[in-house]
């Protein structure tokens, strides 16, 4: 019997084989991959472009060059990375957003994260017998917030219709892109794992593996998205139906978005979620709104570094590097033994505080003027210490250096236990866009999501996982709270020098987003690197924190480095204490950091991207 069952299982493979083999889809003709080990800054006069994908800079140049501004630009090229890198920045989920508005001088938030749903309460996960939230579940599902975004930033800040910004995506889906490493990568899963995902989640299936769970995608292969396509053209169509009944710009803007929240595409989205045993409803998605709100701001010598609200780690940046001011860290030598382990400190410090204030300002009292004091940086500096802090180090207390006086009567607590959760990880990361245009206005956006949660069937479109960055302790900021914002990890970056705009950056990685950003600030900034070379650099990252996903995993005292910085300094960094992983070099686990700086000295743009993913910069 038992030989029966080998002989079986060997020709059942042998089927798999031979039809793998005759059911590869076309690769793309003359397609190289961008991603290489060293690449050169791309220099620009009128303007500057910066994203996770070659496509989608052509498609942003393109709009720039047919008179379109930042704005447009960004909402263009979103769009496009939607199609991608889809399985990383997915339609319709988070996008927050900076816009810098060359005219009055000011840079602007757009709150880009959803809302939970008004049925989703602590109560309800914990008597279903969840500790942490679940993954591959449509119960991981925040309200989707990209749609909201697109149509204010044109309303507000743009020029262009929906309708023309959204034809390269269509025709990119329609037509299709040449898989690169990274979408490989991040789609690669062991056969079990992709047969276990097309059960779980077939529609999902369906688009990322064309129903075939056997096949494992190759780079290079032709990739379509069709019913993508088809929904933004529904999309697009109503906005022209508007138009044609005499309706201004701002409303036919308005019926997309009408469309997506209040009409069909929201009737499909509530009738999974019955099916399914999710909590979305009607109302929450026709009440849904984003908003614009004022940045946060921090200082490093004559910088001004700018980050969206506490909704996003965004402001652990500028904390960071005001606790990091005034140090001397150009003479301890780039990335020693002992510059490694100072910034690891202030990083590992403003995270202790992000695990205790931030979260959704409507909802949580957070003391971000004491956050953002230069004296409570000086007195948290004054905390460095020579040996590695072992485990997340305490949090301070902001609130005595701020105007404000807390209200909340809840006392984080500091729990650092594990939890398990069952997941198949099917696409990951997040993608970034940075525009400078011809006008001087720029765009900082961090899209993201993945098609980890049970697509909506017929349709392309990926709400997400981010109710995973919600905490079932009603003692932590991000404890889940229906209609809260869980503070989610993508955070889009600028700066100021002097008041004037010098940088739009940024990055995906998760928890390493905002470690990526201030190491390639400080290699510019400290050490005088060519910004592509300060990209280029080796990185590191701590560790020393519980993860910001479910179930939020935690590694007391862990670094991860590059393999050329392991090489070099872990023996170092071990007798300091820290426990020390290494990765490989560029390796995209330490974030793929885009940037647009003005070398106003010069009058021209730069424009960079990190070799750690296809990401591009292009200008004129």
């Amino acid at each position: 019997m038992n030989r029966y069952i080998q002989q079986s299982f060997f020709i059942i493979c042998s089927l798999i084989f031979f039809q793998c083999l005759g059911s590869r889809r076309p690769l793309v003709p003359g397609y190289v991959d961008p991603q290489g080990n060293t690449r050169n800054v791309s220099v620009g006069n009128r303007y500057m472009v910066a994203t996770g994908n070659p496509i989608a800079t052509k498609a942003a140049i393109k709009v720039l060059e047919e008179g379109g501004n930042a704005v447009d630009a960004a909402v263009a090229a979103l769009l496009v990375l939607n199609v991608t890198n889809g399985e990383a920045a997915s339609f319709p989920s988070v996008a927050p957003t900076l816009v810098y508005d060359k005219k009055s001088g000011q840079v602007k938030s757009y709150i880009g994260a959803g809302t939970a749903p008004k049925k989703a309460t602590i109560q309800w996960f914990k008597e279903k017998g969840y500790e942490v939230m679940p993954k591959n579940s449509i119960l991981s599902q925040l309200l989707p917030a990209s749609p909201d975004v697109i149509v204010r930033l044109l309303q507000d800040h743009g020029t262009k219709s929906f309708s023309e910004l959204v034809e390269p995506a269509i025709r990119t889906a329609e037509e299709g892109f040449p898989a690169n490493k990274i979408l490989v990568k991040n789609l690669d899963l062991p056969l079990y794992k992709r047969l276990g995902f097309t059960i779980l989640m077939p529609y999902n299936s369906e688009v990322y593996l064309e129903k075939k769970w056997w096949y494992s995608i190759r780079e290079g292969e032709l990739t379509k998205r069709s019913d993508l396509a088809n929904t933004w053209k529904l999309m697009a169509n109503e906005e022209k139906l508007a138009l044609k009944k005499g309706n201004s710009r701002n409303q036919a803007l308005e019926a997309v978005r009408n469309y997506f929240y209040k009409g069909p595409i929201s009737d499909v989205i509530v009738k999974l979620h019955e099916e399914k045993g999710g909590l979305f409803t009607k109302e929450d998605l026709k009440n849904y709104s984003g908003g614009w709100e004022k940045p946060v701001v921090g200082e490093f010598r004559e910088y001004q570094i700018l980050a969206n609200q506490t909704w996003t780690q965004g402001p652990v940046v500028p904390m960071v590097l005001q606790m990091l001011d005034g140090v001397d860290l150009k003479s301890m030598g780039h990335n020693s033994p002992e510059y490694i382990h100072t910034v690891s400190q202030a990083i590992e410090l403003a995270i202790a505080d992000r695990e205790t204030y931030f979260g959704d300002p409507k909802y949580v009292d957070v003391p971000l003027d004491g956050l953002l004091s230069k004296q409570y940086a000086k007195m948290r500096r004054l905390l460095f210490q020579k040996s590695a802090f072992g485990k997340t180090p305490p949090n301070g207390n902001p609130w005595l250096y701020s105007k404000q006086k807390s209200k909340s009567t809840i006392i984080p607590s500091n729990n650092e236990e594990n939890h398990s959760v069952s997941e198949i990880k099917y696409g990951k990361d997040t993608t970034y866009i940075s525009i400078v245009d011809s006008f001087g206005n720029a765009v900082s956006l961090t899209p993201s999501d993945f098609p980890q949660s049970p697509m909506v069937p017929g349709t392309g479109l990926t709400l997400g996982i981010r109710m995973t960055q919600f905490r079932l302790d009603p003692n932590h900021p991000s404890s889940l709270v229906p209609g809260k914002r869980p503070r989610i990890t993508p955070n889009p970056g600028m700066v100021l020098k002097n008041g004037k705009l010098w940088m739009s950056f940024g990055t995906p990685g998760g928890d390493v987003q905002s470690q990526a950003m201030i190491q390639f600030f400080l290699n510019v900034v400290v050490f005088g690197m060519d910004p592509q070379k300060a990209v280029e650099a080796p990185r590191f990252r701590s560790v020393n924190w519980p993860d910001s996903f479910s179930p939020h995993v935690y590694r007391p005292g862990g670094i991860e480095l590059e393999s050329s910085l392991y090489q070099a300094v872990s023996d170092s960094l071990k007798e300091k204490g820290y426990k020390v992983y290494e990765k490989g070099n560029l390796d995209n686990d330490f974030g793929a950091v885009c940037a647009v700086l003005n070398d106003d000295k010069n009058r021209r743009l730069l424009g960079v991207s990190d070799p750690r993913e296809v990401s591009w910069a292009e200008g004129k």
